[in-house]
This record gives C-alpha cells, sequence and structure tokens, in this order.
C-alpha cells in the first residue's frame, strides 16, 4: 500500500517533554464544563457526582490510553482521524474529522458567551458582544503565536487555573474544620444511601454527560503527541495527566458538595463559589471569576488550535479542499486558510450565541459535548482493529465504550437536557449525507492508495 502524506511525516521530531504534554493536557481540559457545567451534575446527584467523575475518569483514561498506544505504534499528524481511516477506511477518517470540526466551533462559541458574561460580573454595562470580540481576537493571537507559543501559553494558563482550584481546596477545608467562620450551614457528610443519590440512579446516570464532558479535550493532545521529542511517551504523558485531574476534581467537588445544600447550586454560578458563599472571602469571588475566564479561554484556544491544524491534515487526506493545507513559511508555519475558516466559524457561533434564544443555544452546546463522545467511541472501535490487544485491553476498550454509552443515553431522560440528544443526532445525520455524496471521490482515493 502507499503512503498517504500523513504517513509521510510520521517520523517527524518534536521537542516536548512528556510531562510538559501533560501539563498542556490539564491547561486544554480544565474549563467552563468543570467550573460551571459540574453544577449541573451536582443538581442532578448530588455528592455522588464524585462517583460520576471517576467513572468518566475511567472512560477517559481508556479512551486516551488506546488513542495514546496507537500514537506510539504508528505516530501521525490526523490522530484519531487517521486511525478511523485507517481501521474502516476514508468515511470514517471523513466523518471523524467534519464531526469534530463541527462540535468543536459550536463549544467554542459557548466558552466565548459564558466568558463574556462572567467579564460582566465587573463591568455590567459593557454589551456582551464587545468581551465576545476581544476574547476571541485574544484566541487567535495565541494560535498565530504557533505551535510553540501555544504550548508556553498554556502552560502558563494551566498553572493559574490549578493554583485556583487548590486554593479552592485549601480554604473549604478551613471551612471544614472550622478554621474559617461565618458558614450559615451544617457541615452535609452523607452516611446514607440517600445522602449519595437524594435522586436515585436516574440522576446519576444523568449526570455522567456532565462528568464525562469537564474531561473533554484529549482529542487536542492526542493531535499535540506529535511534538514528543519520544512519541512512546505518549500514554505516560495522559495518565499522569489524568491522575492530576482526577484528584483536584474529586477533592473540590467533594468539599463543595458536603459545605452547602443541595438545593443551593445553580447553573448560573460556580458550584465552588457558591460552597464558600456565605463565609467572610471577600476576595474569593472575584479571583476565581478571574479563574474561570482564564479556564474557558484556555480551553477555547485549544479547540480553535485542535481544529486549525487538524482541518490542514483533512485537507492533505483529501477529506476538505486542498486549499487548506497552504502554510505560510514566514509566519510559523500558520495555516492560513484554516485558520481563517476556524475564525470565521468562532465568530459565527459567538452571533448564534448572543442572538437566538439563551436555552436553544444549550442544547447546541450539549449536542456539541456529545458529538465530541461519538469521536471517543471511534476511537475504541478503531483500536480493536488496528492494535494487536490482549483479551484484557478489549475488555477494558469494551467497557470505555459502554461508559460513553451510559452517558449519552442519559440525556434521553431529563426533559432539559434531552434536545441536545435529537440536535446530536441531527448533526450526524448531516455529517452522514455529505458522506454519502463524498462516497464516489473516497472510493477513488481508497484505490489510490492500494
Amino acid at each position: 500500500m502507499a503512503k498517504s502524506t500523513s504517513e509521510s511525516k510520521s517520523g517527524q521530531s518534536g521537542d516536548l517533554k512528556w510531562w510538559q504534554l501533560s501539563l498542556i493536557g490539564v491547561g486544554c481540559t480544565i474549563g467552563t464544563g468543570y467550573f460551571l457545567g459540574s453544577s449541573l451534575g451536582i443538581k442532578e446527584t448530588g455528592f455522588s457526582i464524585v462517583f460520576a467523575f471517576v467513572l468518566a475518569a475511567l472512560g477517559t483514561y481508556i479512551v486516551f490510553n488506546q488513542l495514546a498506544k496507537m500514537t506510539a505504534a504508528d505516530p501521525q499528524e490526523g490522530s484519531f482521524c487517521y486511525y478511523a481511516n485507517k481501521a474502516f477506511g476514508p468515511w470514517a477518517g471523513f466523518s471523524c474529522g467534519w464531526n469534530y470540526w463541527f462540535s468543536n466551533i459550536l463549544i467554542m462559541g459557548s466558552q466565548l458567551t459564558a466568558l463574556s458574561i462572567l467579564s460582566q460580573f465587573w463591568f455590567k454595562d459593557v454589551p456582551l458582544w464587545i468581551f465576545a470580540c476581544i476574547y476571541a481576537a485574544l484566541s487567535l493571537f495565541v494560535v498565530l503565536l504557533g505551535t510553540k507559543g501555544f504550548d508556553k501559553v498554556e502552560n502558563y494558563l494551566a498553572i493559574i487555573k490549578t493554583a485556583a482550584i487548590i486554593m479552592f481546596i485549601v480554604l473549604a477545608c478551613a471551612a471544614v474544620f472550622g478554621w474559617i467562620k461565618g458558614g450559615n450551614h451544617p457541615i452535609n457528610l452523607p452516611n446514607k444511601v440517600d445522602d449519595f443519590f437524594p435522586k436515585g440512579f436516574k440522576g446519576f446516570w444523568v449526570s455522567l454527560l456532565f462528568a464525562f464532558y469537564a474531561y473533554g479535550g484529549i482529542e487536542v493532545i492526542g493531535l499535540m503527541a506529535m511534538q514528543l521529542k519520544d512519541k512512546k511517551d505518549a500514554p505516560k504523558a495522559g495518565t499522569n495527566m489524568l491522575i492530576i485531574l482526577l484528584v483536584i476534581y474529586v477533592l473540590s467537588l467533594g468539599l463543595a458538595t458536603i459545605l452547602v445544600p443541595l438545593d443551593a447550586f445553580t447553573e448560573k454560578e460556580s458550584p465552588f463559589v457558591t460552597a464558600l458563599g456565605d463565609f467572610p472571602l471577600a476576595f474569593f469571588p472575584h479571583v476565581f471569576n478571574g479563574a474561570i475566564i482564564i479556564a474557558g479561554f484556555s480551553t477555547m484556544t485549544a479547540s480553535l488550535f485542535g481544529v486549525t491544524n487538524l482541518l490542514v491534515t483533512m485537507a492533505k487526506d483529501g477529506d476538505a479542499p486542498s486549499i487548506f493545507q497552504k502554510k505560510l513559511k514566514k509566519w510559523n508555519q500558520l495555516p492560513l486558510p484554516s485558520f481563517i475558516l476556524g475564525g470565521i466559524g468562532l465568530f459565527a457561533s459567538v452571533l448564534a450565541a448572543l442572538l437566538l434564544p439563551g436555552r436553544l443555544f444549550e442544547y447546541i452546546t450539549t449536542a456539541a459535548g456529545i458529538l465530541l463522545l461519538y469521536n471517543w467511541t471511534f476511537i475504541l472501535l478503531s483500536s480493536f482493529k488496528i492494535l494487536q490487544n490482549k483479551l484484557w485491553d478489549k475488555i477494558k476498550a469494551s467497557v470505555g465504550i459502554l461508559l460513553i454509552i451510559a452517558a449519552v443515553s442519559g440525556t434521553v431522560l431529563e426533559t432539559e437536557i434531552r434536545i441536545g440528544f435529537f440536535v446530536s443526532l441531527g448533526f450526524v445525520l448531516l455529517i452522514a449525507i455529505a458522506t454519502f455524496f463524498m462516497r464516489h471521490k473516497l472510493g477513488k482515493k481508497k484505490q489510490c492508495t492500494e
């Protein structure tokens, strides 16, 4: 079989160490899905949100581990899209690529809208569109810096975000042990089943989606793995990243849920701000609001970086117009056409977020998160065909698929987010129709590579 364009570059060297990729992974992952979205999960299932995050971490680990193994064995620019193509044919690579692109465009618009709303905490009279334009321009600038510039920015932002979470954990522990006075509610340590699952198994099932959403971002790390000095360090980088995330997620959410009653949490406020709202910590809402903005900006920029670079590889492989593979040699090898399309999609999704009714755009955002889980399923299915897995590895991959199915199906149980599930199916249908009309071209491409 002839080598594709991606294969010809599989041996390219990078300069990232595994711990740097782990730190970038933390930066790309911790965003408004965790800082804000976890409130929705807490409302659904209370203290057992901790168990939901543990299960989601297990599922995320399985997905990333399989992706990292494929990267170590056969490093490719297209990452999960290339492996889907290799496992199932051109239609799978085409579908995965555009599925990822559309979902991230929607997520970026959602993040940007959230950042604008959070900024009004200090500047209530400034219109949302002004903040949206400022953050969008800053995000585009970071991507303009190229891979090395992006790495440095994400490393700094990851440190700031992690420091903010550690600050909350320290303050929350001080509140639990009574070192900080002023709480209006007793400490609610769960000691029976109803305390752990106040809304029963249904609530826990629904909360799985919000837990998985907080770990979204591993696709970017799969793409960034090409920058490792030693590609075989990809599994180690992902494992350490997820251990860090799991520890800080579980500790922070566990503390938040025992400090205030379940009905105190709202989707309009971070659960961590709610948890310490009754304590005499005037600085905390300001500091943590700033941390949430940094987190959202970081994940939004990571998504823009991911879709910009993935579209270049898709163009090389014939899954997007060839113009998108052109790069500016004098500007950090910037893929200008792909960058421009990502910017247009970013501003278009922001415009939709600001003009459409809030609830409608929440449905679209939920759908985008589900679309990401569809790609994770493709990663696991691809690993069955590409890797020479032992029985235990196949069992782990199967468990990962079952956990993703549980997270996606849980959205059908809750009326407030059920429409998001059907919107995600609508996007899948559109991509399927596009794939159907591309079948002739995709078939020719397959024949040429054989």
